[in-house]
């Protein structure tokens, strides 16, 4: 086999498995890597957001919700993590959204971000610092 047709069948395996993304695909309720926590992507005044809707552990022994400690503005730092917004700015652009910021309530800082889908059930969410190819992909599975 001559070295034009592989390439050719590479490039045609690979659109094959492109997701052609629409806007507002990206719409829904998404479970975090570890499981343990709902992330709702809503849409308001163009771009999108998303916001912490569930925790399997919203509330200490106690029964006090877990809140924001780690956040650098002290406002925050009191505000509990469910309703806590942690993905922002977000706009649609050839497939991808992009411009985005994430927040790491683990280590209280922002990321730049963009969002890709993998398919109808899988998102992948890249928050990195300066440059995208240094950072950390987190895939995200729809639950609605």
């Amino acid at each position: 086999m001559n070295k034009p047709f592989l390439l050719l069948i590479l490039c045609m395996t690979l659109l094959a498995n492109a997701v052609h993304a629409n806007e507002d695909d990206i719409l829904g309720v998404w479970r975090n890597p570890s499981g343990k926590g709902y992330v709702q992507i809503y849409k308001e005044n163009g771009k999108y957001y998303g916001k912490v809707i569930w925790l399997k552990k919203s509330h200490d022994d106690e029964g006090k919700p877990y809140l924001d400690k780690k956040n650098p503005d002290k406002q925050f730092c009191t505000k509990p993590l469910l309703g806590l917004i942690m993905l922002r700015d977000f706009l649609f652009d050839d497939g991808e959204w992009t411009g985005g910021k994430v927040y790491n309530p683990d280590d209280g800082k922002e990321y730049s971000s963009y969002m890709k889908l993998k398919d109808a059930k899988t998102l992948f969410i890249r928050g990195f610092i300066g440059f995208s190819w240094i950072g950390k992909t987190l895939t995200f599975q729809r639950v609605s």
